[in-house]
């Protein structure tokens, strides 16, 4: 019988980084130029530390405005349309 992975073999991969980006931060990610309306997809770096919901994690959204250094993200979760406040380092353009 083939041996399970169980769930935490999936969070290792999702926190895995490649060997040359590991424990860099990068600062044109960090300091990235995003205007409102653009719709962006949330994903994580593990390099930063922060309290970060993991239902959000792989989502889309659109940029509806800021908040100092940091983006409020609308995303859709099922029926309802929440905003979170994300710092542009968790962002990727679409």
């Amino acid at each position: 019988m083939a041996a399970r992975k169980g769930v935490l073999s999936v969070n290792k991969m999702v926190k895995g980084q490649k060997i040359r980006e590991k424990g860099k931060v990068k600062f044109s990610k960090y300091f990235q130029k995003l205007e409102e309306g653009t719709q962006v997809a949330v994903v994580r770096d593990f390099g930063v530390n922060a309290a970060f919901p993991k239902r959000i994690q792989g989502k889309s959204g659109k940029i509806i405005g800021t908040r100092g250094t940091c983006k409020l993200v609308s995303i859709a979760d099922g029926n309802k349309v929440k905003t979170y406040i994300l710092h542009p380092i968790h962002l990727k353009k679409i």
